[in-house]
């Protein structure tokens, strides 16, 4: 039955992944998956900033301290979200971000902006619209974080970071959440001039964010399974003999091959995300109106 759940995963992830026209006639290795997610997180951080200016507009009427619209600072917010984490991390590990390397992802995020600002509208956020997008969710961010987070660690030159545990959750936190940390802390996404304020990670129960949590959870689960570090080998070992004895002990763990791995946890954070999705949008039942319910039917019997 899991099989079922992760096989058409495993098939999408391989066909998502390939090189793309028209990118492959000038040698640029672009996948349907690099367009698809280009196009969500400009589409996201678009609706994003309207339903932030509606309620602006509502709270202050048509104040002055609205900018006029700047697509410089639209892509700047941009390119913050995707490389902001990468730009952190990357000089801990002693590695050039990405975007140093190579423009052909910052002009693809350019071009995608430009695209998504001259449509007309986008669709507001709503389940309907939301629900099936998880999925899409799932994928690019299990990618993010099996197949692009844990090499920039597990490959490193220093011995010391490349086989610590810690240092790979905390590059996954960071490389996945600093960007969006940093674009609230300067109110990139508000109509109005920039200013600091506290990101929602830093508020009451901030923490609970499943975006937050999930990433570091999701490359854990993925080094569990492919034995990404020897205490990752050494952890699931551990867990096998806990659960099934000593019977594990005559023959060593096998690692999971990295593409059913990836799948795993692309299902679990498309589950995750669809829960998310479900609760915002208040399709699951609220305790304080499952105790009104009762109370009501009690009240009726009497």
């Amino acid at each position: 039955m899991a099989g079922l759940a992760i096989a058409p995963f495993i098939e999408v992830f391989r066909w998502s992944l390939q090189p793309i026209a028209p990118f492959t006639w000038f040698g640029f290795p672009i996948s349907t998956l690099d367009v698809v997610a280009t196009v969500r997180l400009c589409v996201v951080l678009r609706q994003v900033r309207e339903l932030m200016q509606t309620a602006h507009a509502a709270k202050n009427g048509s104040s002055k301290e609205i900018e006029d619209p700047s697509f410089v600072k639209r892509l700047a917010t941009t390119l913050l979200v995707v490389y902001g984490g990468e730009a952190i991390t990357g000089p801990m590990l002693g590695m050039p971000p990405s975007f140093m390397v190579s423009g052909i992802v910052p002009v693809l995020y350019g071009t995608v902006q430009a695209i998504v600002d001259s449509l007309p509208s986008v669709p507001a956020p709503s389940a309907q619209l939301e629900l099936p997008l998880s999925i899409l969710d799932g994928l690019t961010r299990a990618y993010l974080l099996c197949n692009l987070i844990p090499p920039a660690v597990t490959t490193n030159s220093s011995p010391l970071l490349a086989s610590s545990p810690w240092t790979l959750l905390v590059t996954s936190l960071i490389t996945a959440n600093a960007g969006f940390f940093l674009v609230n802390l300067f109110s990139f996404l508000n109509p109005t001039p920039l200013q600091i304020q506290t990101p929602p990670e830093l508020l009451p129960y901030g923490w609970t964010t499943t975006d937050l949590w999930c990433a570091p959870a999701g490359t854990a689960v993925y080094a569990l399974l492919t034995h990404a570090q020897p205490f990752w080998a050494d952890l699931r070992g551990l867990i096998y003999e806990l659960l099934l004895g000593a019977a594990t002990q005559e023959k060593p763990v096998e690692p999971v091959d990295p593409e059913t791995a990836r799948a795993i946890v692309a299902v679990l954070l498309s589950a995750l995300f669809a829960g998310k999705t479900a609760k915002n949008f208040g399709l699951l039942p609220q305790p304080a109106v499952k105790a009104a319910k009762k109370v009501k039917a009690k009240a009726k019997t009497q």
